[in-house]
């Protein structure tokens, strides 16, 4: 009996040894939670995360565009650690952000030193759209800097049925920097000018009147301005010290740098983006991403500077002028076959076959060539299309007329 008791005794000490073994960090003793907080750092997966009360703490100075930023002030400070938290518990969103950084900085930055304004100014872009060129607000905002369509005009920028070039790195980059140019003549302070950015330059100007106040750090503004270029700060703070705040990148980890060929392309009639494509060695995608300023599927005649993939301006304009050469031709023959199928000298048995010998070569030509009682809808219902991606296809609208003889477009 006593040897039965002294074995589950046994049994039971070295069970409650290899639970003790195996139990999650924090059943540890107090002194075990004692020791690894006082390292300020968490473990996620192989990477080390110092913690965000550590990472809310700013030693020694701070600046933004030359500039001393005072976090001595209580409340500075204190708007400053809030963005620093927030931005910080979102780390998916950061990392984004720093890989699409190494893709797009590259050009900022030369485009800031040609207008002579201080580098930090890029990371406005960030904090405005994420570095996305597509980013839209509900007021109307769009592209990489996030300008309204007046603002966006009035600093040369074209917005129009076939082009929105706030969505264009380049172009939109430079009307940012123009922009800035004047808020910094207008306020003397790089502050108050992306204070101005965000909320408008007479709304600023009014709140400083009524406030005599003519710092940014100690103005009332609408809670979103006075976070914004707060915001901007810390960001700049995060993605030039990844590696303090847990994100250690490896070389391999970056996004390539942008890289493209730029052309003038000269239409002389609506073109299809897949002719440039074409013209350009590549294909609808990769011209739309190099070019989101492009809307829909067509340029409609006029000149457009255009990014094609690197290398291949060196063949694009004579690919270019062979495929519109094609193109032309090819809607010279259609036309001139619908004048010749409507003429009323034919009849309509001839007709018939005419139109029925037109629709099975457009079939293999991915076509479909209008006939007499075709409807839109019934075109798309024929070849199985579903009907809105029909009317994009040929630039067309619910409402839109088509004709006999008039040449659709099936398949891309």
């Amino acid at each position: 009996m006593r040897f039965v008791i002294t074995t589950i005794l046994a049994v039971i000490l070295l069970s409650t040894s290899a639970l003790s073994a195996n139990e999650p960090p924090f059943t540890k003793s107090r002194s075990n939670t004692s020791a690894q907080s006082n390292s300020n750092l968490s473990s996620a997966g192989s990477e080390m995360i110092p913690s965000l009360v550590k990472s809310a703490k700013y030693s020694g100075s701070l600046d933004f565009c030359g500039s001393r930023i005072p976090i001595h002030i209580h409340d500075v400070r204190e708007r400053l650690e809030r963005e620093m938290l927030l931005i910080l518990w979102d780390r998916a969103q950061v990392i984004l952000w720093i890989k699409r950084a190494s893709q797009y900085f590259p050009h900022m930055e030369r485009i800031l030193k040609e207008y002579g304004l201080p580098l930090d100014l890029k990371y406005v872009a960030v904090i405005e759209s994420g570095l996305r060129a597509h980013a839209g607000s509900h007021k109307g905002a769009m592209g990489t800097w996030q300008f309204m369509p007046g603002t966006g005009r009035d600093y040369g920028l074209r917005l129009d049925d076939n082009i929105d070039a706030r969505k264009n790195l380049i172009e939109s980059t430079r009307a940012a920097c123009e922009y800035f140019r004047k808020l910094y003549a207008r306020f003397n302070s790089w502050t108050l000018a992306l204070a101005a950015y965000n909320m408008g330059e007479n709304g600023l100007e009014r709140e400083m009147a009524m406030q005599e106040v003519y710092d940014y750090y100690r103005l009332y503004l609408p809670q979103e301005t006075q976070r914004y270029v707060l915001r901007v700060i810390v960001a700049r703070e995060i993605m030039e010290h990844p590696a303090k705040y847990g994100f250690d990148f490896s070389r391999e980890d970056y996004y390539p740098v942008l890289n493209f060929a730029k052309v003038t392309v000269n239409c002389p009639i609506k073109t299809p983006i897949t002719l440039i494509a074409r013209a350009a060695k590549s294909y609808f995608k990769e011209i739309k991403d190099l070019n989101p300023e492009i809307k829909g599927y067509y340029l409609d005649p006029g000149t457009y500077s255009i990014l094609i993939p690197p290398g291949m301006d060196k063949v694009f304009y004579q690919e270019f002028a062979r495929e519109i050469s094609r193109y032309q031709a090819a809607a010279s023959q259609y036309q001139q076959s619908s004048t010749v199928r409507q003429d009323s000298s034919f009849n309509n048995e001839i007709a018939d076959q005419q139109t029925r010998h037109y629709v099975q070569q457009s079939a293999k030509n991915r076509h479909h060539v209008v006939k007499n009682g075709d409807s839109l809808t019934g075109i798309a219902e024929t070849y199985r299309i579903p009907f809105n991606t029909f009317l994009k296809l040929n630039n067309l609208t619910r409402s839109s007329v088509i004709h006999p003889g008039q040449k659709l477009i099936i398949r891309p």
